[in-house]
């Protein structure tokens, strides 16, 4: 007589997916980096970013974006919320306020997060030197290479590691879903007034997205795994 194999339960599993997606999102975004890295550095993206930055503007005056003036004004506010001196200023308030909580796990993620980030972005800048868009006039001052674009990197870094943490301290679903939507709505908006501000190729935009994203996964699971690993060892020891 053959016994029935009692198939695994949704509750049995939670704790194996909760452990494996942020390796498979991790893994998913570097493969796309990778991919697109190459495309560019061959020169097969060219096509495409320069029609995509010429949608945006006049075609009589490629120094004039479409639209009206104020969606230019927004745009030049909005790229300034991915710049190294606001997403400093906030991470530094952010890790004074979770060390006052206590909350030295969350403290250590934001900061390894958000500085290693950092320092892989220039990184990167210095090992692809891919040149800014000549194309159409750039409405703010830039100084370093365009691939990748280190707002939609670091953006993508600080704010997806602040709407996690933040996320993870709200019980209640919705709030959860809140914290992260605006979270992954600003990446996307800094990402997009880089693009639209004429400074960088779209494909800088959608590689600086997807490093940041998988740096600052890797970094909060990288924080989390190594306070089960203490956990664990504490309870063997007891």
């Amino acid at each position: 007589m053959t016994l029935p194999i009692p198939r695994p339960t949704r509750a049995a599993l939670m704790p194996y997916i909760r452990r494996l997606w942020p390796v498979a999102a991790v893994a998913g975004a570097i493969y796309v980096f990778i991919g697109l890295a190459d495309e560019v550095m061959e020169g097969e993206t060219e096509a495409l970013d320069r029609w995509l930055l010429s949608s945006l503007r006049n075609p009589a005056d490629p120094a004039d974006p479409i639209g009206p003036r104020w969606l230019e004004t927004g745009f030049a506010d909005l790229t300034a919320l991915g710049s190294t001196t606001v997403l400093g200023l906030m991470t530094l308030i952010v890790i004074g306020y979770l060390l006052m909580r206590r909350s030295r796990a969350a403290a250590l993620t934001v900061a390894l997060s958000v500085i290693g980030g950092t320092v892989l972005s220039f990184g990167l800048k210095l090992l692809f030197e891919r040149p800014r868009p000549d194309l159409v006039a750039h409405l703010v001052d830039v100084q370093t290479a365009s691939f990748p674009s280190a707002h939609a990197m670091l953006s993508a870094t600080t704010y997806l590691t602040l709407g996690t943490l933040l996320a993870a301290f709200e019980s209640r679903r919705r709030l959860k879903i809140y914290v992260l939507g605006v979270a992954i709505a600003l990446t996307i908006a800094v990402g997009l007034s880089r693009i639209y501000l004429g400074v960088h190729w779209p494909t800088d935009v959608v590689a600086g997205w997807c490093a940041g994203a998988a740096w600052a996964v890797a970094c909060a699971y990288a924080v989390s795994f190594g306070r089960l690993r203490k956990g664990a060892r504490g309870t063997v020891r007891e």
